[in-house]
């Protein structure tokens, strides 16, 4: 998943340790570092971040303080060496609290659970180029084929292709899924490295699978949670 962070801390060794592991273990943009409060108050006025790695113990300003100075949607992941702030982190848009030192484990965990959290909101604006009008087209040797969204069971990965599956046609098309995916909103969600589903023509769901069309499709650990919000929204 393509999302945009910075790191907030003023221990130059924790940063570090923290792009490491962003840049080893993730396809997330560190759009930057900033060592304080001030520094980080006014990157955020400059650019537009998914989440935020923000330290609490700072001078002059707490990472508690500043994220009370921030917009309420801001969504923060917290890393301290303290865990008695924990409760209190809460109160804000918090997806995760990491204790330091921060190991490849316990990292690893939370960005199982800082995607499913953005996977859990398909209509989130991250690219200006979303399908929105019901359909589009692809090319097919010399013709552009439009294509219905709501036509579409699922989008399938095959390395540098992806097949487009509707209840008519099969076709395979010269596109990453992540590209993909970040032109789609709801119903279509990810539930797979290698599939994304329109939610809208399920047949069912049973023992981390789901049923569309004749295909059943595994549903992995890394969207489950994000994926079952979406569908806690339609049980009745």
């Amino acid at each position: 998943m393509n999302l945009r962070c910075i790191i907030i801390d003023d221990e130059p060794n924790a940063v570090n340790l923290l792009e490491v592991l962003i840049g080893q273990t993730t396809q997330w943009q560190l759009l930057g570092k900033c060592y304080n409060s001030l520094e980080a108050m006014d990157f955020l006025k400059k650019n537009t971040v998914d989440f935020i790695f923000l330290d609490i113990n700072m001078p002059h300003l707490t990472g508690m303080e500043l994220a009370a100075l921030l917009p309420k949607e801001t969504k923060i992941v917290f890393t301290t060496a303290y865990a008695e702030h924990a409760a209190d982190s809460y109160s804000f848009q918090t997806i995760d609290y990491l204790l330091k030192p921060i190991t490849l484990k316990r990292f690893l965990a939370a960005t199982q659970k800082i995607e499913a959290a953005f996977a859990a909101q398909p209509n989130i604006e991250k690219n200006e180029d979303r399908v929105d009008n019901g359909y589009f087209f692809v090319k097919t040797g010399k013709t552009l084929r439009k294509i219905l969204l709501d036509e579409v069971l699922y989008f399938e990965g095959e390395k540098e292709y992806v097949r487009l599956v509707t209840g008519t046609s099969d076709l395979l098309i010269y596109r990453r899924l992540k590209d993909i995916e970040e032109q789609l909103s709801a119903p279509f969600a990810r539930v797979h490295n290698s599939y994304i589903v329109n939610t809208k023509l399920l047949s069912k769901i049973q023992d981390n699978h789901i049923y569309i069309g004749d295909k059943q499709i595994p549903v992995s650990e890394k969207f489950r949670e994000g994926f079952m919000e979406l569908i806690k929204q339609r049980i009745f």
